[in-house]
């Protein structure tokens, strides 16, 4: 079973999935959707499209440069079997797993870290904003100034009676 990648947003295209183009110089682009095929139509460059994997590498979203990625490399050259090369190579595969979810861990943290001073920061302001709001209510009754005042309204009776008769 061969897998591809999408040429447009390098995500995987499994067998019988996904739409293939040949192009007059005999160069195949493979899409996993036709999203993908109809961005490619129109001459989009995937670098600049906020959801591919080029613009993610590009912006420094995702983590490119773990060398961890080097062990998923195809290799079309098959091995003699050995069993202590194939228990090694299993343990191997948990170890790599593990230091890349590591790894992928601290990317998102270094990441996220300038985010949760940004959103302090705006609660600090919204707080201060709309403090009147979270004041307690006994404050409020020592303090008058702290509530809003009072806006008294007179109607004139002529109104009050036409109202009344209009609900009967």
């Amino acid at each position: 079973m061969r897998l591809e990648k999408c040429w447009f947003c390098s995500s995987t295209v499994y067998p019988g999935h996904g739409i293939q183009f040949v192009r007059n110089d005999a160069k195949i682009f493979r899409f996993c959707r036709s999203k993908c095929h109809k961005n490619f139509k129109m001459k989009r460059n995937p670098r600049k499209v906020k959801w591919t994997k080029a613009y993610r590498r590009l912006h420094g979203k995702d983590m490119t440069q773990d060398s961890t990625f080097e062990f998923e490399r195809k290799r079309n050259r098959p091995e003699r079997y050995d069993r202590n090369l194939a228990e090694n190579t299993l343990k191997a595969i948990k170890k790599i797993d593990k230091v890349r979810t590591d790894r992928e861990i601290r990317h998102h943290e270094k990441r996220m870290k300038g985010k949760n001073l940004k959103e302090r920061k705006e609660a600090a302001k919204e707080l201060e904003q709309g403090i009147h709001l979270v004041k307690a209510p006994l404050a409020l009754k020592q303090e008058p100034s702290l509530t809003l005042p009072k806006i008294s309204v007179k109607v004139p009776q002529q109104q009050t009676q036409e109202n009344h008769a209009m609900e009967e």
